[in-house]
């Protein structure tokens, strides 16, 4: 556990960030380990089967996930103002919450995977693969919720080093499950979902029995647990608007996979692709800005609200130099990185037209990630919720459509960074109308 309140803030937010950003690289080496054994020994039809079946994983666990980050602001204020009671009854009712969800998440993806994947128009080469890898993924669903909940907590108490722990074990063992499963026992798609469920199960198993040894604030033990109604509200007060806005940002990726299905497998494949690097180069933005959150939590908790700008300052200014490297990286060697995962010329073609497009606006991307960290932090969830669906419904989805019909996949591409720059210009604006500092749920007394 970790005290956000006192202290140099630049230093502050990096410790926090840094365990969080190596527990995603580990995260992110294992999806693109995974889509290089994918694409090199199962062929270009399995890689576009994993990729598209993301976006429907993503939207039925994105709601749950969202409500958890409310979770996360309202014990990260409890611990800022000392209320440790009202921490432990929020892990409590975290816990009983994502027990429940995850049993009806994990019915829902397993006996209508085929039927949500039809909508996208699939190519009639790729659902059979996809449908099977989402049936075995979403069997692990309860144990990735566990893991993410637990994660989220330790977060909001200031701790982002356990999990990584964990979490690297976990990929180092999906790698191998991979390998094993693809390479020896020639298992095919099934096998890499099933590698995933493992790993996931192993991490959270293995994080539970260490917190239930170590901390009696995290001890699981569900014949203790109470279900606390006034702060499961607070949580949705916060997390509704972040799992709505999850909800509808999956929705769009599925309705953009819509758009980029009717090209063909192979640009299927190269997007999937590019959503693996666009991942990595998400993340240092998503981890800072996740950083700053549960910073901002705690210092509003502890009525601190001037050390709120000076985190955001700081959080910009090093995500800003992170993103410039990983544009120049991603344009100057986009053939070699889409050539990592795959020998098809086709597909290496598509891929590098969307780095040579996309990647030098990164810095944008993460600047509104950064500003919306504040927002959620306060936990006004609200606006940014609205900001984001603006942007991905009313400028990138219309965009993508209506381009692709005028210049081919590359409006597609274009409408990304239109996107981003919509969602940070209002982002800004909204930060600094200032009404984000009175939504703050707990007050230090």
């Amino acid at each position: 556990m970790k005290d956000l309140t006192t202290g140099n803030v630049g230093r502050l937010i990096l410790n926090f960030a840094m365990p969080m950003l190596l527990g995603n690289v580990f995260q992110q080496l294992y999806s693109i380990v995974d889509s290089i054994i994918v694409g090199k020994y199962l062929g270009t039809e399995a890689l576009a089967a994993v990729g598209a079946s993301f976006p429907m994983i993503f939207t039925l666990i994105s709601f749950v996930i969202g409500i958890g980050s409310g979770f996360t602001i309202v014990i990260s204020q409890y611990f800022g103002a000392k209320q440790m009671e009202n921490v432990k009854r929020s892990i409590d009712t975290l816990y009983i919450f994502l027990l429940l969800a995850s049993t009806f998440v994990t019915l829902i993806g397993i006996f209508f995977a085929k039927p949500i994947l039809e909508l996208t128009r699939l190519p009639e080469e790729v659902l059979p693969l996809a449908v099977t890898y989402l049936q075995v993924y979403f069997a692990g669903t309860i144990t990735f919720f566990g893991f993410s909940g637990t994660s989220a907590v330790l977060r909001g108490l200031g701790d982002s080093k356990t999990p990584l722990y964990f979490l690297v074990i976990s990929t180092l063992a999906n790698i191998v499950f991979d390998l094993l499963f693809v390479l020896v026992f020639d298992f095919g798609v099934e096998g890499v979902a099933a590698a995933t469920v493992i790993s996931q199960a192993g991490a959270f198993f293995t994080l539970a029995f260490y917190l239930t040894r170590k901390h009696e604030i995290l001890r699981i033990n569900w014949r203790k647990y109470v279900f606390d109604r006034p702060i499961f509200k607070k949580a949705l007060k916060i997390g509704v608007p972040t799992g709505f806005q999850q909800t509808f940002v999956a929705l769009g990726m599925m309705a953009l996979f819509g758009i980029v299905n009717t090209f063909g497998t192979e640009t299927v494949a190269a997007y999937t692709i590019a959503m693996r690097i666009d991942g990595f180069a998400a993340m240092p933005a998503m981890n800072f800005a996740a950083a700053l959150a549960a910073f901002v939590g705690q210092n509003i908790g502890a009525n601190k609200f001037h050390r709120v700008r000076s985190g955001l300052t700081a959080t910009f200014i090093m995500t800003a130099v992170v993103s410039l490297c990983v544009s120049m990286i991603s344009f100057f060697f986009r053939r070699e990185l889409i050539g990592v995962f795959t020998n098809n010329a086709e597909v290496i073609e598509l891929g590098q037209r969307y780095l040579l497009i996309v990647s030098w606006f990164y810095i944008i991307f993460s600047s509104m990630f950064v500003v919306n960290g504040v927002m959620r932090g306060a936990g006004d969830t609200l606006i940014p919720m609205f900001i984001t669906l603006t942007a991905l419904w009313i400028v990138r989805v219309p965009i993508s459509y209506f381009f692709a019909g005028k210049i081919g996949i590359d409006g597609v591409w274009w409408a990304i960074p239109a996107a981003w720059g919509v969602g940070l210009g209002l982002s800004y604006i909204y930060y600094l109308t200032g009404k984000w500092r009175s939504k703050a749920v707990v007050k230090a007394g």
